[in-house]
């Protein structure tokens, strides 16, 4: 299963779901919308009427991707899924790289998420200047630290879950909805002691339509990566 969680995303969505429909064409597409008002529900399901893979769950009185990352998890979960693959629905990832987190996934059944990671060796980004790509950096370093993760990129929501690790954590035992899910999740499945790599991706600034990520909630972020680091670990 491959999850794209959208709000506003008219502009990106048919390239999106066709692009990842050619890179996993046995995998079911699951979009997560939140009730985008300009109709991105809509165009995902006039292509799930031509496509039994795709698929459109809209949340009508939700709002935030932490929380739809949270929903489409506990949806594979509950649909007894294999893997739980996600990425950004801006087309900042590539959706013909997510075959690469998946072979590498397969290769090692005993990985319980494979990073797409902007910062291992030949990873890239593209569009940004450089005091945003230092800051990011800072960040993810920071994170990766205080968390003491084993991987460089924590932030980076392009990714590749073995379901059965993620139903052991409980999803429902997380405790953060926001942007910081993402470094939680990490953080819960090494405190278990499961595995976890990165593969090399490019991300590329979005072109169509605008960031719904904003200065407050990077400050929330930060200060909730701080209260996990210190909080006890969860059973």
């Amino acid at each position: 299963m491959v999850a794209v969680c959208t709000y506003n995303e008219a502009e990106n969505i048919e390239l999106m779901v066709s692009g990842l429909r050619q890179a996993l064409p046995h995998a079911d597409v699951i979009v997560v919308d939140d009730n985008s008002p300009d109709g991105t529900a809509e165009l995902v399901r006039e292509m799930a009427e031509s496509d039994v893979s795709v698929q459109v769950l809209v949340r009508e009185n939700e709002r935030g991707l932490g929380s739809a990352i949270r929903y489409a998890m506990q949806y594979s979960v509950d649909h007894d899924y294999d893997y739980f693959m996600n990425l950004d629905g801006d087309l900042s990832h590539s959706p013909d790289q997510m075959g690469l987190l998946f072979s590498k996934a397969l290769e090692d059944s005993d990985l319980a998420v494979v990073v797409g990671s902007r910062y291992v060796s030949g990873g890239e980004i593209i569009g940004w200047p450089l005091r945003r790509k230092l800051m990011s950096r800072m960040v993810n370093g920071f994170a990766t630290t205080c968390l003491r993760l084993p991987i460089r990129d924590c932030s980076g929501s392009m990714r590749c879950y073995r379901v059965s690790a993620l139903a052991s954590l409980g999803l429902g035992n997380l405790r953060v909805n926001g942007y910081a899910v993402l470094e939680e999740v990490l953080l819960r499945l090494h405190q278990r002691g499961e595995r976890m790599t990165e593969v090399p991706i490019t991300f590329t600034e979005r072109e169509r339509g605008y960031s719904k990520l904003t200065i407050s909630e990077v400050m929330r972020s930060m200060i909730q990566i701080i209260s996990l680091a210190f909080r006890p670990k969860v059973g």
